[in-house]
């Protein structure tokens, strides 16, 4: 039997036409002005760690990191327009971890 361990999980590496999806989906946001050059520093930085690592890692973290923003976006809106207080809130960097 060659079953893994549990913290050996794989996760399927994302589409290959997903950094491209993203940009638009990026694009197309209200938040655009923000989050499009967000989104391409941490590109940048992730080809950069790539090139060194000879992985794709560093590709697949920036591509999934950005994929759960916005899916987490409405959920954000709908929370911030609600009038609820959101002093006591969690950084996304504590929910996702430290970006390298």
């Amino acid at each position: 039997m060659s079953a893994q361990p549990a913290d050996h999980v794989t996760v399927p590496p994302p589409a290959p036409g997903a950094p491209a999806e993203l940009r638009a989906l990026l694009r197309a946001d209200r938040r655009a002005d923000t989050w499009v050059p967000a989104f391409e520093r941490d590109w940048t930085k992730a080809l950069e760690d790539a090139r060194h690592a000879f992985s794709l890692t560093p590709l697949h973290e920036v591509v999934r990191t950005w994929q759960l923003r916005v899916g987490a976006a409405p959920a954000v809106d709908a929370f911030m327009d609600s009038g609820q207080d959101e002093s006591d809130f969690v950084d996304l960097d504590d929910v996702l971890g430290a970006r390298p």
